[in-house]
């Protein structure tokens, strides 16, 4: 084996944290997008979420829709309209930190899954300084969201075995 050949292997990303920082980079990107479409769109969503709730047919819509619509929701919705630009500057700023953190995990560097973290856990304590707990637990999506960033934590956590401090 040539010196060329055993610093490539060296150097060479682990498949896990290789699958994972893709994934990273994908979800970032659409939490960017998701981010400034929010934004954008926060103030329909309240109108057309009133709107709905104020038609007179909504009374015959089957129950587990009329829940999707209740008081608590709109109250949320109303927050989070009136707070829509910190929760954009949170989510992409967030975003933007978990990008960063993966890529210093492709350089191998454990410092990147610290900045993971923060940029993973920041957004959820963010929204409820804006918006209030109900927020993170405002359902089935809301569940999810979290589920996938422990799961990522723990994922991420496995492969540190190959972070080096640089």
């Amino acid at each position: 084996m040539t010196d060329f050949e055993s610093a490539f292997d060296e150097n060479k990303l682990p498949s896990g944290l290789n699958v994972l920082t893709i994934l990273t980079f994908i979800g970032s990107g659409m939490g960017i997008i998701s981010g400034i479409w929010s934004f954008f769109k926060s103030a329909d969503n309240l109108a057309k979420m009133e709107e709905m709730v104020n038609k007179p047919e909504f009374q015959k819509f089957p129950e587990f829709v009329k829940k999707m619509y209740n008081p608590e929701a709109l109250d949320l919705l109303r927050k989070v309209d009136a707070n829509k630009i910190p929760i954009a500057i949170i989510s992409i700023l967030s975003c933007l930190l978990c990008i960063y953190g993966a890529i210093e995990m492709r350089q191998l560097k454990k410092s990147g899954f610290y900045s993971y973290i923060v940029g993973s856990i920041v957004p959820y304590i963010g929204y409820t300084m804006f918006v209030g707990i109900a927020f993170v637990t405002s359902g089935w999506s809301a569940y999810v969201g979290i589920a996938v960033t422990v799961l990522f934590i723990l994922l991420y956590g496995s492969q540190s075995k190959y972070l080096v401090k640089k």
